[in-house]
Parts: structure tokens; C-alpha cells; sequence
């Protein structure tokens, strides 16, 4: 680069213009020959150059400008056009070989003997991200001086190579002559990738008398947030003899990238108080915090300032109030500060996309992507990321798979696991899992997202058990820690399979890592030891967990839903307004589905008038389907079709699948088919459906009707869910299906259902057969029954655990009027706890007495003769009166005549009074004689 003598070599010369041209030519040679050096020589003139790039005959600008310059050079030496000529070659040069060539003119023109010449070549060759040649640039400067060294630490933090930057400023420090200036360390403090490596650059400031200025200071204060070091990032900013506006965006900023909002707005009044305007910076970085404290009074303070001060165009400041506004759900500000601005960016587009998207609205936000590209913006991967959320609200399979394909047209996913991670949550919500499954064997780096968005996806679809599977494989993998986000995938699946063992096992690796109190982590284990029977360790764990928010609520008020305690979901409703928590729309639901299991008609109404005209909260579907639950389950039916009527949005399946299941309940065929056929008109392919229609023809006898909606199913090649019950033993979990001839412990199991039932007769047990829904035998309607999945579960409970140790069975579909029966019978008969979770609650057994808040023979089976439940109930009281306090061990009762579904009653009798009733058919006020067992 640099002449070493006036006639001997070039040195670096030759080899610079061998890489900027990459050839030689005969005219070369013919030069070389006519001057007789061996080298071609700079002659501090440029006479050759003119020459050179016209007997090469280029048609590029530079070669056509490099000449012309080289020639006013030539023929005008020491003017200021020189100077101009190359100050357009440097901007010209957009190419790292349209650098080099530009470096050969210079070394070949003798202009790079000026060192501020060689650091611009360093600057440009960096600014073009080759540090390769940079650094050899530098590397062949004789006399660096301060500026040099620090182009050269700049061009690595420029293109991320920090740890190079680091060792440049070490070479600086030890290895030259040359002493670092107050812009040698804001650059390698940002290159600092840990804190001891921060730590030593601030004793060298230190050392050197840097710390006082302004520019190092904030760049220290940058660097200790960066790894979280707030206090002592706050202490050098407090001891700051002066503090300008960058001085007061960095503490601002630190706070707020590290969740500290209330610091950050405590430092904002500090800065005002100091007299200090708002910038954009400032402004930008303070927004996020406002929403991050649901501050939105002082996020609109500070949006007045910015209009105050002009300062609301900046396409920064413009972003920020974009998502602070979504932050919020105010759409419709978020919309009017897109609209006025008079540039926008890629983030522009991405955040009111992403505003849309988070508020629920994909609509909106696919017509903003649309209008993104109809403006020549071209996406990127957060934009994607977006896109395929908003694709999965939409519940547009098709879209999603043109999404997917767009992303793999560009190789994203291979690129980009952020994006992968994206496109398998996209397919988990429109339950295509399947292909999400398959999108994560095809991540080639999965990270822990990947992971836990695979997990979520599987119980998202009531995959519980291939999210264990999926889990398991994740513990096997050692570079993959779980983290927050794991335990709230995880614990839902342990839930809804009753694996409380299991869930207890995470519990303790939360506890161990010093996570509990997150309130998220500790909703999620709320809900787990709620939903496996464990509602005292549920309520203990609420107590332990952050509560400011619905979220712990929410979970504590479902879990005493699903057992039947109506009255406590009510009172920690009570207590939950007096803490000042607002509750949701999730909240309203979970009390109202708590209405329901425990007949609260009356209370149920009055949450339903207090979530619209106190909180503002409309109802949704959801909420409309509870109510009509509600009424249906106490017998109301023409009130709950009323409900319907009245509805100001369109009932959906739920809605008229929530009326026909009270049809059933209570024996109305005539409104039943009606609701049925609402039902199959919006919702023709759940096979659940079918079943329930079914079912309510079957509780009839009306067999024609059966076959007939059977006839109908397998039409529409639709198939019934299969029932299954499960157990977990041994942190294992067995599942077992109805007439389950598949385990290995079979035949054990079915010789003590045998035994049980043998038990259970002597004891008064008469088996219901109107549970079962197919025109068969007696002999065989009785194996049917036993055949249960419940009854299997429960016997494999009690051959494999030790005597008197509870069982806990979870069931997927709900259970069977006589299995409710059997199950208290095998309780007092093993002298067992026994609790079963069905897929709507909780049911509690104990020495043969069924739990007080269980209200499931009330609900669920009484028959048709409605008017007739009051009698039976006062009759039970006083059968259980006279058990307890007549010293007579007989007494006579008049009765309704006995029909089969009121077996239900006799057997609840006999468990409750220890006595053995004898009755027969007959009319009403028939007489009934209870004897000693």
C-alpha cells in the first residue's frame, strides 16, 4: 500500500491492484518494460491511468470516472477538485470489488500515503462488511494515530465481531504507543458480550480519567443494563456531573429493557424536574412503559407533549404509540396515528398488523397486510410471525397452508425458528396437528419455544398424552432447559388427564428453581391440584400466588365449579371485588358454569346482569351457553328456549347442545328434536351430538328413534367418541376403554368386578339398565354395565394399592347414572375414598355417602316426572331422620310407585339409612316396608 523506496518495490501495492483489478495485460507489461522496474511505480502524477482504463474498453461508471478524475488530477495538481473527485468515488463505491478498485487508484495514485485516506478505505471497506480487508488495511498503516485505532474498533462492533473488538482496543492498550481517547470506549463497551468483560473496560475508563465524560458514561450505563446490573448502571448516572438527553434515553431505556416501568417513569419525572425536554428517543423508549404499568392516563400525557412539540410524525415516536394503543385495545387511535403519518416503515406496518391481531380482529389485519403490499413493502419475518397468528384466528386452514408456503418459497424456517415456531402454533389452532408436528421435525436448531409450542399445541387439541410424550422427549435432549413457559404447556396436560403425581413432580423442580410465585406458574399448578381433586392444596397454593390480576382467580373460582361448591365461587367472587381485582369475561364464565353444577338459578342471573351493566362485559357465546345450561338443568326448558329467542347473537352448537342435553335430562322429546335440529343445521359433523339425541330417544325407550339417529351418524360417517377412564399409579398413567379385554391384569380385574358386584347385590344393589342404550338381553345389559371404563379403572385401583388408600379416576366423557351408583357402594364395601372427575365435574364417594355439594343425582338424573323429585328428596330426609333417631328398627312410608329410573333413590337409601327397602310396581301410595339389612 505504502512506497518503500523511490525505485525498489511497491510492497502492498502490487497485491492491492492485483485484487482490485484481478488481471494483467499486455499495456501493463509494455509500462513495465518502458520504465524498467520490475513494479508498477506510482509517479505521485497519475499520467498512466487515463491510458490504462481506456485500453481496457469497461463500459462501468467507476472505471469511466476513476479516469476522468485521475486526469484532472494530472493536468490540475494541488487543486480542490481532487479532493471533490474522490469524495464522489468513495460514495460511488456501494460493492466490496468496486472498493477494492477504488483502493488500487489510491495506492497507485500515491493519495493513500495520507493516513486519513488509508482510515477511510478501513470505514468503507467496513461499512461494506468485509472487516477482512479492513483490517488489513489498518494492519498496513505504519503511524496509526487515535482515530484509526477507533475506525477499527468500530468496524468490528459494526458488523458484530466483538470479540475482536475487545482484543483491538487491548492491542491499543498494550502494543502501541497510541493512547485511547474518549471515543475508543462506547463501541467496545457495547461489544462487552458479559459482564466481567464490562467490568474491565470501566476500571480501564476509570484508569484513564474517562469517566466523567458524558458520551462514556452513558455508554457505561448502557452496558450494566444490558446484563441486568440496574444498580450500578443508576449509581454512575447519579453521580453524572452533567447528563444531556442521551445520558437520560439510556437510564430510561435500561429500566424499561428490563421491566422496571416504575423506575423508568420515576427517572422520566427526574428528568423533567431537571428541566430536560423530551426527545423522540425518549418518547419511544418511555411509551412501552406505559403500557407495560397499564398506564394509558400518562401514555396519552405524553402523546399530547409530542403533538405540543412536533414531535408525533417521527416515524419512531409514531410505532410506539401504535402499539401502546393496542397495548390498550383503542384501535381506533391506533388507526388515526397510522393514517397521519407522512412515512412509514416495515415496523409501522408490522405493528398495526400486530395490533389487529392481538385485539382479536384478524379481518382488519389481513387488509392492512394487503394494502402493505399494494404500497411495494415487502415483508419480513416478523410480519409473517403476525400473519400467521392472524390466519389461526381466522380459522382459515387454506390461508394458513398459503402462509406456510410463502415462508418456505424463502427458506425462513430453515433461517428463522422464531418463524418456525410461528407456523406450528398457526397449525396447533387450526387443529391441524399433524402438520405442526410436522413443521417441528423440520426445525433444523429447535430452542426451547419450538418445545414448549409443540407441547401447548398437543394439549390445545386434547392431545394430553402426546404431550407428555412430546415433554419426555424434551428432558432427553441436554441442551434444552425447560423454563416458564415449559411449566404452563405441561401442568394443562397433567390436569386434564388427573396425573396429580406427576404435576406434584413439577411442583418440586418449581420450587427447587425458585419459581413459584410466578403467577402464571402458579395458576397453571391452581388448576392442576384443583382439577385432580386436591381443592385444599389448590386453595393453599392461591394464597401463595401474586393475585392482582383475574388470571389466579379465575383458576381457584373453575376449580370449585367443576366440585360442586357454588357458594364458595361466589363468595371468592365477593372477595375478589373487594380486592380491587376487575374481573374478565373468563371470570363470569367460570361462575356461571359453577351456577350450573350446583342448581344457583337465581345467582346465575344475577352474575349474568352484573357482568353487562356493572363491568360493561358483553356476552359471548359462552356466557349464553352457561345460562342456558342454568335454566335448562333446574327443569326451566321453555325459559331456557325463551333465553335463546332473545339472544343478540346467532346460537350456535353449543347453545342448542346445551338445550338439548337439558331435554334430556328431564325427558322432553318434543323440544328436544327441535333443539336438535337447530343444532345439526350449524354444526352436522360432532358425533357427540348424535350420541346426545340418541341417548334422550334411549331414556324413553323409543328404540326406532335410536336406530334411526345411528342410521344418520355412520351416513355422515361420523364416529362416537370412545369413553375412556384413567389411573395413575407409579407415575404412570393407565387408560382404559370400555370393555378393555387389552391389559395385561385383564382377567384379575373383571374376577373383582365379579366379586364387587356379588357384594354389591347382598347389599341391596339393583343395576339400572336404562343406562344402557342398546335393545339387549337383561344378562347381557348387566355385562355391558360392568363393562364400563370407570368400573375397570376403579377395580385395577383397588387391586394394585394398598387397602383403604383412595382412588382417583378421571373420565373423558360423563358418568353413567349406575356407575355414580356402584362407585358409593364399592366405596363402603372397600372402605375407600374414592373421587371421579368426569368431563363435567367432580364426584366425591366416602364410606358410601356421596359429597353434600354434589348435586348430580338432582341434576342430571331425575325423571321426566319432575314434580315428583321434591317428594322423593323430603322422603330421603326423613328416612335418614328416622335411621339416625328412632330406636324402632322399622318403620313404614308411603311412596309414588316405584319406576325404573327412581333406582337411583333406593340405592342412595340404602347407603345413607343401612337399610334394605322391599318395594313393588304399583300405583301411587303403594307401601313400601324398610327392614334391617
Amino acid at each position: 500500500m505504502y512506497v518503500q523506496g523511490g525505485g525498489g518495490q511497491l510492497g502492498g501495492g502490487v497485491r492491492g491492484a492485483s485484487l482490485g483489478f484481478g488481471f494483467m495485460t499486455q499495456h501493463d507489461n509494455m509500462t513495465r518494460t518502458r520504465h524498467g522496474v520490475s513494479g508498477l511505480l506510482p509517479t505521485c502524477k497519475g499520467r498512466h491511468f487515463p491510458q490504462y482504463f481506456q485500453s481496457h474498453g469497461t463500459h462501468h461508471q467507476l472505471y469511466s470516472t476513476s479516469a476522468s478524475c485521475a486526469q484532472v488530477w494530472y493536468n490540475d495538481v494541488g487543486s480542490e477538485n481532487k479532493e471533490i473527485d474522490f469524495e464522489f468515488l468513495f460514495q460511488s463505491c456501494t460493492k466490496t470489488h468496486l472498493a477494492k478498485r477504488l483502493h488500487a487508484l489510491l495506492v497507485v495514485s500515491g493519495k493513500a500515503q495520507s493516513i486519513f485516506i488509508a482510515t477511510r478505505v478501513v470505514n468503507l471497506y467496513a461499512s461494506l462488511g468485509n472487516v477482512t480487508s479492513a483490517r488489513s488495511t489498518f494492519d498496513q498503516i505504519p503511524n496509526k494515530d487515535a482515530y484509526t485505532w477507533n475506525s477499527m474498533i468500530s468496524a468490528y462492533v459494526r458488523n458484530s465481531q466483538f470479540h475482536g473488538a475487545v482484543n483491538c482496543l487491548y492491542e491499543m492498550l498494550l502494543n502501541s504507543q497510541v493512547r485511547p481517547d474518549f471515543y475508543s470506549f462506547p463501541p467496545v463497551l457495547k461489544a462487552c458480550s458479559n459482564l466481567l468483560d464490562g467490568k474491565k473496560m470501566h476500571c480501564w475508563v476509570s484508569k484513564l480519567g474517562f469517566e466523567w465524560d458524558v458520551y462514556v458514561a452513558a455508554s457505561l450505563v448502557h452496558m450494566y443494563c444490558r446484563f441486568g446490573a440496574l444498580t450500578v448502571a443508576y449509581k454512575i448516572f447519579r453521580d453524572m456531573p452533567f447528563r444531556d438527553n442521551g445520558s437520560w434515553n439510556a437510564m430510561i431505556s435500561g429500566f424499561c429493557q428490563n421491566g422496571n416501568a416504575a423506575e423508568a417513569l420515576d427517572v422520566l419525572d427526574e428528568m423533567r424536574l431537571e428541566g430536560m425536554k423530551m426527545d423522540c428517543v425518549t418518547i419511544s423508549t418511555i411509551l412501552p412503559a406505559c403500557a407495560l404499568m397499564d398506564d394509558i392516563l400518562q401514555g396519552k400525557l405524553i402523546h399530547l407533549y409530542a403533538i405540543k412539540h412536533g414531535l408525533e410524525f417521527d416515524v419512531f415516536v409514531s410505532n410506539a404509540l401504535i402499539n401502546l394503543y393496542a397495548k390498550f385495545g383503542n384501535l381506533g387511535h391506533a388507526h388515526k396515528v397510522f393514517d397521519q403519518m407522512s412515512v412509514r416503515d416495515l415496523v409501522s406496518w408490522n405493528s398495526i398488523i400486530a395490533a389487529y391481531e392481538q385485539n382479536g380482529n384478524p379481518d382488519s389485519a389481513l387488509k392492512f397486510f394487503s394494502g402493505m403490499q399494494s404500497n411495494g413493502v415487502q415483508p419480513d419475518m416478523l410480519t409473517l410471525v403476525s400473519l400467521a397468528s392472524t390466519v389461526a384466528q381466522s380459522r382459515d386452514c387454506q390461508s394458513g397452508r398459503s402462509v406456510h408456503g410463502f415462508i418456505l418459497r424463502r427458506c425462513w424456517i430453515v433461517e428463522g425458528v422464531v418463524l418456525g415456531n410461528a407456523v406450528m402454533d398457526m397449525y396447533a389452532k387450526l387443529g391441524i396437528i399433524d402438520y405442526a408436528r410436522r413443521v417441528f421435525e423440520e426445525i433444523p436448531s429447535k430452542d426451547v419455544v419450538s418445545w414448549n409450542t409443540m407441547i401447548g399445541g398437543y394439549g390445545q387439541n386434547g392431545l394430553a398424552s402426546e404431550a407428555i410424550e412430546v415433554f419426555n422427549l424434551m428432558e432427553g435432549c441436554e441442551d434444552i432447559r425447560p423454563n416458564q413457559g415449559t411449566w404452563v404447556c405441561i401442568l394443562p396436560a397433567y390436569s386434564h388427564l388427573g396425573a396429580l403425581k406427576l404435576g406434584m413432580k413439577v411442583h418440586g423442580r418449581i420450587i427447587k428453581d425458585s419459581s413459584l410465585l410466578d403467577v402464571y406458574v402458579g395458576t397453571c399448578l391452581i388448576d392442576v391440584y384443583g382439577k385432580c381433586g386436591k381443592l385444599d392444596d389448590a386453595m393453599s397454593l392461591f394464597f401463595e400466588v401474586p393475585r392482582t390480576n383475574s388470571v389466579p382467580w379465575n383458576a381457584i373460582i373453575s376449580c370449585h365449579a367443576i366440585h360442586g361448591h357454588g357458594e364458595t365461587s361466589m363468595q371468592l367472587f365477593g372477595a375478589m371485588r373487594d380486592e380491587g381485582v376487575k374481573p374478565d369475561h373468563v371470570t363470569f364464565i367460570s361462575l356461571l358454569s359453577s351456577c350450573s353444577h350446583s342448581g344457583l338459578v337465581d345467582k346465575g342471573q344475577w352474575c349474568f346482569h352484573v357482568m353487562q351493566e356493572e363491568y360493561g362485559i358483553k356476552p359471548s357465546l359462552k356466557h349464553y351457553g352457561c345460562m342456558v345450561d342454568i335454566l335448562g338443568r333446574a327443569g326451566y326448558l321453555e325459559k331456557a328456549y325463551d333465553f335463546i329467542e332473545k339472544m343478540h347473537l346467532r346460537p350456535d352448537a353449543s347453545i342448542w347442545g346445551a338445550l338439548l342435553g337439558a331435554c334430556r335430562i328431564h325427558g322432553n322429546i318434543e323440544l328436544g328434536k327441535f333443539a336438535s335440529d337447530r343444532l345439526f343445521e350449524v354444526d352436522s359433523e360432532n358425533a357427540g351430538y348424535y350420541v346426545l339425541l340418541s341417548n334422550l330417544y334411549a331414556n324413553v325407550g323409543k328404540w326406532e328413534g335410536v336406530d334411526e339417529v345411528r342410521s344418520m351418524a355412520r351416513d355422515r360417517g361420523l364416529k362416537k367418541t370412545p369413553g375412556w377412564s384413567s389411573i395413575e399409579l407409579n407415575n404412570r398413567i393407565e387408560v382404559f376403554y370400555t370393555a378393555n379385554q387389552s391389559h395385561p391384569q385383564c382377567e384379575v380385574i373383571y374376577k373383582e368386578l365379579e366379586s364387587l358386584t356379588a357384594k354389591m347385590k347382598s347389599l341391596g344393589y339393583i343395576p339400572d339398565y336404562s343406562f344402557v342404550l342398546q335393545d339387549v338381553e337383561e344378562d347381557e345389559k348387566e355385562y355391558i354395565l360392568m363393562s364400563h371404563s370407570e368400573r375397570l379403572a376403579i377395580a385395577y385401583g383397588i387391586i394394585s394399592t394398598p387397602h383403604k388408600s383412595p382412588i382417583r379416576i378421571f373420565k373423558n366423557l360423563r358418568v353413567c347414572g349406575d356407575c355414580h351408583n356402584v362407585t358409593k357402594f364399592i366405596s363402603k364395601i372397600t372402605e375407600r375414598e374414592i373421587v371421579v372427575r368426569d368431563s363435567n365435574r367432580f364426584h366425591h364417594f366416602k364410606d358410601g355417602a356421596l359429597d353434600q355439594a354434589c348435586p348430580w343425582a338432582l341434576n342430571t338424573h331425575t325423571a321426566s316426572l319432575s314434580e315428583n323429585n321434591v317428594y322423593w328428596e323430603r322422603w330421603l330426609k326423613k328416612a335418614t331422620a328416622d335411621a339416625s333417631t328412632q330406636d324402632e328398627r322399622n318403620f313404614r312410608i308411603d311412596i309414588p310407585c316405584v319406576r325404573p329410573f327412581y333406582v337411583y333413590w333406593y340405592s342412595l337409601c340404602v347407603c345413607v339409612c343401612g337399610r334394605r327397602i322391599c318395594g313393588s310396581e304399583g300405583v301411587a301410595g303403594s307401601l313400601m316396608a324398610v327392614t334391617d339389612l
